[in-house]
């Protein structure tokens, strides 16, 4: 049974800039630290990758270690991986056997390195040409397509023994803003938002989905003070009680300008575990990992938010844990990549133009 202080501790995600663990990330697994998010920065080949989470796995209880691996320009883990094109090349080919085979690819390799959860696939519905971030990342403006092709992929990586993650909740397709960037505004009526946007993240749910993660996206019909990150009446409102979600609820990063240059990094934290997010990212900056832990901390002994509230958090991070956390073996068994797969969706797709990663973002300094 884990003390106060760990279950707080092990409501936090983070990042680091090294190819192996620093003394900072050390520090913060000891503290009781779970989850840990690795990046294009931190990996090289496959045996490395093995190495770094083997390694990481060690220096704490239970510790997750989690990536994006969408596919496309989103795709971390690259040399020895399944060059998956983007999701709307497979969206094209509306072939859910493809979709599967693409979720087994994916369990396979990312189980391979002793990765337990992947931030995808995303179920964003394209329905706006002109979005930043989202477009090619989607499987296409169909929300029916996008539950189907999401679900097949996600329910075989999941078999896999990976957990998948639907981003970004409540739905990122339709803004004009990147929230890496700005706080995008959404005002849809709810009857847009229940046929376009919630579909595939109401499908995904009935396929049992492991985690979802929530988009700094403002949606004025719902909430038009607060992003969905830090609304509890988009998170507990909506998702836990609405739509029935009593899995993982992870954050979109925190150190994204959509948070940063809108909200005090405390206030944020304590309206994010408010809203009802059971894990917050924050991926880059060592001090703020510190900070937020601390000011969850406080928080709690002050009373501003109830031992209650940690300890239901807790008991559903407990699920994901004995569900995907598996021990590294001491030995890395290689796993060849499906090009046949790859080229499949190829030919059957337009070609994507490939570009930079939306998501490989530096906070200011």
């Amino acid at each position: 049974m884990k003390n106060l202080t760990q279950q707080i501790a092990r409501m936090f995600c983070v990042g680091f800039d090294a190819h192996e663990p620093t003394s900072h990330l050390r520090d913060l697994l000891a503290m009781g630290v779970q989850h840990v998010v690795l990046f294009a920065r931190n990996v090289t080949a496959p045996q490395q990758i093995f190495d770094l989470t083997r390694q990481l796995k060690s220096l704490g209880d239970h510790v997750m270690i989690c990536v994006d691996q969408e596919g496309g320009r989103v795709r971390r883990l690259r040399e020895g991986f399944t060059a998956l094109p983007a999701m709307r090349s497979l969206g094209e080919t509306k072939d859910v056997n493809l979709a599967r085979r693409a979720g087994q690819a994916l369990g396979r390799e990312l189980r391979s390195v002793n990765i337990d959860v992947n931030f995808a696939p995303c179920v964003d519905v394209d329905t706006n040409p002109a979005n930043p971030v989202i477009a090619a990342r989607s499987f296409g403006p169909d929300p029916k397509l996008v539950s189907e092709m999401s679900c097949a992929l996600l329910v075989a990586m999941q078999q896999n023994s990976v957990a998948a993650c639907v981003k970004h909740f409540p739905g990122h397709g339709d803004t004009q803003l990147d929230s890496h960037l700005a706080l995008p505004r959404l005002n849809h009526s709810m009857q847009r938002l229940e046929s376009i946007e919630l579909p595939p993240f109401q499908a995904a749910i009935a396929a049992k989905v492991a985690s979802i993660m929530t988009a700094h996206v403002i949606v004025e019909t719902i909430d038009a003070k607060y992003p969905a990150t830090l609304s509890e009446k988009v998170l507990e409102n909506m998702v836990r009680r609405r739509m029935n979600f009593n899995g993982v609820i992870f954050t979109d990063d925190f150190e994204m300008k959509a948070i940063a240059d809108n909200y005090g990094f405390e206030e944020a934290i304590i309206r994010g575990v408010l809203a009802g997010c059971d894990v917050i990212l924050v991926c880059h900056t060592p001090e703020l990992q510190r900070k937020g832990v601390e000011t969850l901390q406080k928080a709690v002994d002050s009373g501003q938010i109830s031992r209650e509230r940690i300890e239901a958090s807790s008991r559903r991070i407990d699920r994901l844990t004995a569900d995907y956390y598996r021990a590294a073996p001491e030995k890395y068994t290689p796993v060849s990549p499906d090009e046949e797969l790859v080229d499949e969706i190829d030919r059957r797709s337009t070609a994507i133009a490939a570009g930079r990663d939306p998501t490989d973002f530096m906070p200011r300094k």
